[in-house]
């Protein structure tokens, strides 16, 4: 084997075996007392260290460029990412999400192993210890356990149309064709789109079935109810009745890391033409990162609100259009 070849083994295999088998690890049924893949450790360290050792079997005239020190743990991370979805233990939304992370702390771990490497001493205890760091964090905090934190999505949209087209389409939304959804980052993650919502009568109590593709349903009770005015609703979902195949289990919606918790829709008149429409929704994070988690749960709540904003103002200003036309 030429020198070159075990160059690019050590620098991009060894670095990549190490991230599948504590992702394997850390993935073992059983294990959650000690091991979790939704976690810190995973999510922060695991990079950073893949960024170190990456760095730190580089030959040493290229460590010498700080650009390489900060790109090139990119590669055996990608490769990483690449290998997990292609086996099947990861989805590719998951990792999109975490995917800014791991690029950031990979490259400070490079900044790492190009500092041990930089020294002309033997690091390979510093090194070492920070291999298996892992093994010593993660316990500690799954011992500390996961936070709960619940977070609220207000989103609202102007509608210039009668209130009672623009109630009519926030009680019962009929069929959305997928030309109607225009909701960009639920679609780029591959998150199930909305399809339509039946109301078995307007007041306290009414039950709603709000219904998305894949097989996700919303069970949302009627907890507070003003005709033409408000709407609050608490919202299940059932995490057995979803198919294994429509979320991955670190975004399962009513599963151990994220669920949905109430809506709430409320009517604003503007003017005698134009209503200003609010949704909003709570919805809660149970790990030990909700700082980052969160900031994701919200970006997509948004994205779907907006979206159901926006084809309940067009159905409703149709609406309108047709009354006043026909009189």
């Amino acid at each position: 084997m030429n020198r070159k070849v075990k160059s690019i083994l050590l620098v991009v295999i060894v670095p990549t075996l190490y991230a599948l088998v504590l992702r394997l690890l850390f993935g073992v049924d059983g294990w959650d007392d000690l091991f979790e893949v939704m976690s810190i450790t995973f999510l922060f360290l695991l990079p950073t260290i893949l960024g170190a050792l990456t760095v730190y079997l580089s030959p040493l005239e290229k460590v010498r460029s700080l650009s390489y020190r900060m790109i090139i743990p990119w590669v055996p991370l990608l490769l990483f990412l690449i290998l997990t979805i292609a086996i099947a233990i990861e989805g590719w939304a998951c990792w999109l999400m975490i995917l800014p992370v791991f690029m950031f702390t990979s490259s400070m771990g490079g900044l790492i192993g190009g500092h041990y490497k930089l020294k002309g001493k033997n690091e390979k205890i510093n090194i070492s210890l920070l291999v298996f760091l892992p093994f010593l964090v993660a316990p500690i905090e799954s011992n500390l356990g996961r936070r709960t934190a619940v977070f609220e999505v207000p989103t609202y949209i102007d509608i210039k149309a009668d209130r009672d087209a623009i109630w009519d389409n926030v009680t019962r939304v009929t069929e959305l064709k997928e030309s109607d959804d225009t909701g960009w980052l639920t679609e780029f993650l591959g998150f199930p789109r909305p399809v339509s919502a039946e109301l078995n009568y307007e007041g306290v109590g009414a039950y709603r079935k709000a219904i998305f593709t894949n097989g996700l349903v919303f069970h949302e009770t009627v907890t507070e109810y003003k005709d033409n005015e408000l709407m609050k609703f608490t919202i299940d979902a059932n995490p057995q009745e979803i198919p294994s195949t429509t979320l991955d289990e670190h975004v399962l919606i009513g599963g151990k890391y994220f669920d949905v918790l109430s809506g709430k829709y409320e009517l604003e008149k503007l003017d005698d033409e134009s209503f200003r429409l609010h949704l909003s929704s709570r919805f809660k994070m149970t790990t030990t990162f909700n700082f980052y988690a969160g900031w994701w749960g919200k970006l997509i709540m948004k994205d779907i609100q907006e979206n159901i904003l926006r084809v309940e103002k067009i159905r409703a200003q149709n609406i309108s259009r047709i009354d006043k036309s026909s009189e």
